[in-house]
């Protein structure tokens, strides 16, 4: 059962008992439930006070239960309105209970205005979302290309722990009544395209359509690959779908450049391009720690594809969970580690437990301090980089100051081209960064330069 179903219905049981339909926070409450969330963390979330949050939520669970004639409470609330949705009944027209064989449960607008969608989604290796900090900005860029421009294949960028996940996993929670179709797929441990096309193919058909177009579009998994190709691409004209593809990088080869996809991965390359080729009213986002030529376009005439390339968080609020001392400290230990929120937790727990809080004195080192924890990452990054790569950033370790791609060449055995295409892989790898005038100057990002000194090699 999925949050927004449970919003349905809810809201259409409210609606027949006090005529008015569910406010935002009311909407907001009840998202949060069903993730678990207890009061005090609703309100700290949205910025209310925990005794407000609790009074709302019990005047709606009182009408609740005056409607169905059941005791609905915080600790019941997801399992009792669960089991109704299941029984034999599905929505309630002016205070009659109706029946509904297919248990579908819509509120009496939607059913008005399109009887035959429903809203299907499955987040299930999708991370939950406790707080979240800054990236308003990032939020409304998606916003406007999802929505306005109508952005086929967007991709979201940067470095483990920077964010990526999080702001993904805000947005769909913020646009679930948007989509008819939300999936939420990880390549942690990738499988084939076909396999993944099936998995696609029978949610999207099974779960969101009805039998007229169940009839219409069988699923058949016996059918060739192009012949699923053709059925997903005619359920993404149907069907307004949001899918989600996480960690892509794990389909790229390791020692070699960024982006290029390992041999059984390839044709995953082919899908991406034709999700931002076709026409259909769907959109795929792309999350990854490594850019590939797919996910980049200068051309601002071609509306079909977008990146987003995050830089880390720059709001302090974050650091107030984590019992730091010496506030007026915090933006220089943000600024440190770059704003990467995995790293900043790991050293704000290593000042508790090592300086007793107290992050002037673990400034006042003038070091660098690399965690057990960000040293295993980087070493993950490390062995990803190709040889010319390694070479580039064994030479750049080496210099307090950014350098120009001339000095970096005189210094190295590489050709040019090398060089150039190396420089261009880790700029995709976000471990350097290009400043001065026409970006000539380079440089190490400093959390992966102090890494690399602490190596000896």
């Amino acid at each position: 059962m999925t949050v927004t179903e449970i919003l349905q219905f809810v809201d259409h049981l409210v609606f027949t008992k006090t005529d008015k339909h569910l406010d935002d926070l009311q909407k907001k409450i009840i998202k949060e439930v069903f993730q678990g969330k207890t009061y005090k963390e609703i309100a700290d979330f949205y910025d209310y006070d925990e005794g407000y949050i609790g009074d709302e939520s019990r005047k709606m669970f009182k009408v609740l239960s005056e409607k169905i004639g059941e005791d609905v409470n915080k600790n019941n609330f997801c399992w009792t309105i669960e089991r109704f949705i299941n029984s034999p009944v599905a929505y309630f027209g002016n205070n009659h209970v109706n029946y509904c064989p297919n248990h579908q449960f819509l509120n009496q607008e939607t059913i008005n205005k399109n009887p035959s969608k429903t809203n299907y989604s499955d987040l299930t290796l999708a991370p939950k979302i406790i707080k979240f900090y800054d990236n308003e900005t990032e939020l409304k860029k998606l916003n406007q290309w999802l929505f306005k421009q109508n952005i086929k294949l967007i991709s979201v960028l940067g470095l483990s722990g920077i964010g990526k996940t999080t702001l993904v996993k805000r947005f769909v929670d913020l646009n679930l009544e948007k989509f008819e179709v939300i999936m939420w797929k990880s390549f942690k441990f990738p499988k084939s395209l076909d396999l993944l096309v099936n998995d696609l193919l029978k949610i999207s058909n099974v779960e969101t359509f009805h039998e007229t177009s169940l009839q219409k579009n069988e699923v058949s998994l016996q059918k060739s690959f192009d012949d699923k190709l053709i059925q997903l691409f005619a359920i993404f004209k149907e069907k307004r779908c949001l899918i989600i593809f996480d960690d892509v990088q794990e389909l790229f080869i390791k020692g070699n450049f960024a982006g290029k996809y390992q041999d059984q991965y390839k044709n995953y390359q082919t899908l991406f391009n034709l999700i931002k080729e076709i026409d259909h009213q769907s959109h795929v986002i792309l999350i990854s720690e490594e850019k590939s030529n797919m996910m980049v376009s200068l051309d601002e005439k071609l509306r079909s594809v977008k990146s987003l390339e995050l830089e880390g968080l720059t709001n302090l609020e974050f650091l107030t969970n984590f019992q730091l001392q010496d506030q007026e400290n915090w933006l220089n230990l943000v600024n440190l580690y770059e704003g990467n929120y995995n790293y900043l937790r790991d050293i704000a727990y290593l000042i508790n437990d090592v300086f007793g809080g107290k992050v002037t004195d673990f400034l006042a080192e003038n070091e660098l301090i690399l965690t057990v924890d960000i040293k295993a990452n980087l070493t993950e990054l490390l062995n990803k980089l190709s040889p010319i790569e390694r070479e580039i950033v064994l030479k750049l370790r080496e210099y307090d100051q950014p350098i120009t791609k001339q000095e970096l060449k005189q210094n190295l055995k590489l050709s040019f081209t090398d060089l150039i295409n190396g420089l261009q892989s880790l700029n995709r790898r976000f471990l350097i960064k290009n400043q001065g005038e026409n970006k000539n100057l380079c440089s190490l990002i400093p959390v992966f330069k102090q890494y690399l000194r602490n190596l000896g090699i």
